[in-house]
């Protein structure tokens, strides 16, 4: 089945907004991240003629699912996903990750591996067989990553209008030993468009390494949720060799209240190791130069509570052009909205990405700048 029928299966027709009842128009008006999160909570499940997928967390979006094959678009390093059918298992099922990492392998299941490959553009497929009964568990994963050592990541965010001149960050980043994975602060398009999202899916393909993101305020255009269907859940956490990511829906310029109730568990589950925290729109404007801040101070002052007495490692953001360190409620916070969108002039900094090396046993992160143009 196709992503459209996917969507449409899943969610219905969308009325125009002439047609809404004016306390629905309200209510978006003062929650408008509200019916992201609650598509957030949709991501990885999927239905479809007598077979069922469930990714644990929705760490994966279901681009396609059939009775004898699905395909994952990746949001986190390390997927846990079950199976269920009707009636009996096929004989062969096929599972396609894209936006896969480069040394991930099938590390469990309830059911035979037959085969698997490694595709370009950081796509894995495994095939499997019969499962024992009519549901089948697997866990895909580079093998050993459940367990804390040492590891480099790298972070970019807002490409927007710069998506022809993508490939020159994307041949630097690659260049760059040792990076696990690439983490992005939303603004991946410029209105967020099918066209746009599927261009920028095309571009991932010279890229070396997965990208897993958050989406910015350029993502929502008509169609905020178009995103979702596309790359997944724009408020997540994971866990990865031993340090808790979570990424934060803020592209409102605000975080819904559903949001900051799973923030309190991912928090909880994050305070005895290191913790990184990305979301596109910073809760502070370091500099004042720009509307580059949460539209409610008290509400800023409360994540960033949150965050601190969560015991917050790293903070990262976007949304902003240009590159900036600083520290907020005591963390340390780094924006870095180097990606190629028309670049603030006040530093030179133009195209950048973040290098980030990150140490479990210490709960450490040394970050580096490394400049594009």
């Amino acid at each position: 089945m196709s992503l459209r029928s996917l969507e449409t299966l899943a969610f219905g027709s969308v009325l125009p907004a002439s047609l809404l009842p004016a306390s629905l128009l309200l209510g978006a008006c003062l929650r408008p991240g509200e019916d992201r999160a609650r598509r957030d909570e949709q991501v990885g499940r999927a239905l479809v003629a007598g077979v069922s997928v469930e990714v644990a967390f929705g760490h994966a979006a279901v681009r396609e699912l059939g009775p004898d094959r699905v395909r994952l678009w990746a949001g986190a390093p390390r997927l846990a996903l079950s199976l269920e059918w009707e009636g009996s298992a096929p004989a062969e099922f096929v599972i396609e990750v894209q936006n896969c990492m480069p040394l991930a392998e099938l590390v469990s299941a309830d059911a035979p591996l037959l085969a698997s490959e490694r595709a370009p553009g950081n796509r894995c497929v495994f095939r499997i067989g019969p499962a024992s009964g009519t549901s089948a568990r697997l866990e895909i994963a580079p093998p050993g990553t459940d367990q804390p050592s040492p590891f480099r990541f790298a972070v970019m965010s807002d490409v927007q209008e710069a998506i022809d001149r993508v490939q020159d960050i994307y041949g630097v980043i690659d260049a760059q030993p040792d990076l696990d994975f690439l983490l992005g602060a939303g603004d991946l398009t410029e209105q967020g468009t099918r066209a746009e999202l599927e261009r920028f899916e095309r571009e991932l393909g010279g890229l070396g390494i997965p990208y897993y993101t958050t989406l910015g305020n350029h993502e929502l255009g008509q169609s905020p949720s178009l995103y979702q269907d596309f790359f997944g859940r724009g408020s997540q956490s994971f866990e990865y060799r031993g340090v808790r990511f979570t990424l934060l829906d803020s592209a409102s310029a605000s975080i819904d209240p559903i949001v900051f109730d799973w923030l309190d568990e991912w928090l909880e589950q994050g305070r005895e190791s290191g913790h990184v925290v990305a979301m596109h729109i910073p809760p502070l404007d370091p500099i004042g130069v720009r509307n580059g801040a949460f539209a409610n101070r008290n509400e800023a002052a409360k994540l960033l509570g949150r965050l601190a007495a969560g015991g917050v490692d790293l903070t990262l953001y976007g949304h902003v052009h240009s590159y900036y360190h600083f520290e907020n409620a005591g963390m340390p916070a780094h924006i870095s909205g180097g990606g190629g969108a028309i670049p603030e002039r006040f530093d030179d900094i133009g195209r950048h990405f973040l290098v980030v090396d990150a140490d479990p046993s210490t709960q450490a992160f040394d970050v580096s700048v490394v400049r594009v143009d």
